[in-house]
């Protein structure tokens, strides 16, 4: 008896700190979501913009198949903690997302179309994940940077809502901060065509893509 009322204890008291420790990562988390936005100041003309979609790599492809967009960056946004890693985000306690940082010239890509990219090239409907990818590190997300593109950001989302039939998946986030992934990660469908989630996901999925918006894709040389 006396070693049941011991486990008991143990039992009540993990958990008591664990469901106290997810209360304050949800509390951390809701801060993020309630931020101010960070506007990013443009760079020699070019501007950048955030986006989270399943697997960085295939983000990362898909942006640097558009015109107008000179770099894709992998990365992580969206969450709570500092300077999260792959292995970290992986756990689902960050609050982060696999990400991408794109740095592109809005005189020949507008913020507008990069969000026609943003949902052509997913499942919208998709939550927690994108294909074979699951988990809140793979969720969609959408950051602003101001009210005008969380205005752009809405209204396009209401309007797949509207002609789909069915709720988009997509979270909107004020845009905070974004950590650059692992050296590893970045470029990694160019430098890794032949390997098996390349050739199995990434690559379906950016040829879907650019089957659809095929006016917005870069001249091949």
């Amino acid at each position: 008896m006396k070693l049941h009322k011991t486990f008991l204890l143990s039992f009540l008291l993990i958990a008591f700190y664990s469901c106290n420790n997810t209360a304050q990562v949800n509390k951390d988390q809701q801060s993020i979501i309630n931020a101010e936005p960070i506007e990013v100041a443009l760079e020699n003309g070019k501007a950048k913009a955030y986006f989270a979609s399943g697997c960085f790599w295939c983000v990362e492809a898909v942006f640097e198949s558009v015109k107008g967009v000179e770099e894709s960056i992998s990365g992580y946004a969206g969450g709570h903690t500092k300077k999260p890693t792959y292995e970290a985000s992986n756990t689902g306690r960050t609050g982060h997302a696999e990400a991408v940082e794109i740095i592109y010239d809005p005189e020949i890509v507008p913020f507008s179309t990069l969000i026609d990219v943003y949902f052509a090239s997913q499942d919208p409907t998709q939550v927690n994940g994108q294909g074979p990818d699951r988990g809140s590190q793979y969720r969609s997300i959408i950051f602003y940077q101001n009210e005008a593109q969380k205005e752009i950001i809405l209204t396009k989302k209401e309007a797949l809502a509207k002609k789909l039939g069915k709720t988009i998946a997509a979270e909107v986030y004020p845009f905070q901060k974004f950590w650059i992934a692992e050296d590893y990660h970045q470029n990694f469908e160019r430098l890794h065509p032949d390997h098996g989630y390349i050739q199995n996901v990434s690559i379906p999925r950016l040829r879907k893509f650019q089957a659809k918006m095929p006016e917005v894709l870069k001249s091949k040389h």
